[in-house]
């Protein structure tokens, strides 16, 4: 690792740690954002695809055995697996973040919740985390998704 990168990912980290994450859980958003970003890669490239009946994930190969038969064999879901992980991770920082009463009630509207958004595009980062305010109310994410907190 460069001091570049080292740089980039303890800004990367802190960042996460101002929002309310552990470091257990901002090491985690990275590795499943370079996961998701591998897997995304590989879709576009057609070297995993889904199937359409089952939607189980095989990977392709176009050259079998110096043959040009077009072979497939199955794969881990590793999409499914990292976003998973991904929902669990929110909902356990959006449920620390939360401001109790004495009676176990949660204080007025829980306005801090942060949401995640995956890109599936491979051509950059595919995490994103979108705190409240990123995205304008009655706007779709999809068009103000970079506003978040890119994680990569």
């Amino acid at each position: 690792m460069t001091r570049k990168e080292a740089i980039r990912q303890t800004a990367q980290e802190n960042t996460l740690l101002s929002l309310g994450f552990t470091r257990d859980e901002a090491e985690a958003l990275r590795r499943i954002s370079m996961t998701l970003q591998r897997w995304f890669e590989h879709e576009c490239n057609g070297y995993i695809q889904r199937d359409e009946q089952t939607d189980k994930p095989y990977a392709y190969s176009n050259h079998h055995y110096g043959t040009h038969e077009r072979s497939r064999w199955p794969v881990a879901d590793r999409e499914t697996g990292a976003r998973k992980r991904l929902e669990k991770i929110i909902n356990a920082r959006n449920k620390r973040q939360r401001v109790w009463t004495a009676t176990g009630d949660v204080l007025g509207p829980v306005s801090n919740n942060v949401a995640a958004y995956v890109q599936t595009d491979p051509r950059g980062a595919a995490l994103y985390i979108i705190r409240p305010g990123d995205v304008p109310d009655g706007a779709d994410v999809n068009s103000y998704y970079s506003r978040g907190i890119c994680v990569y």
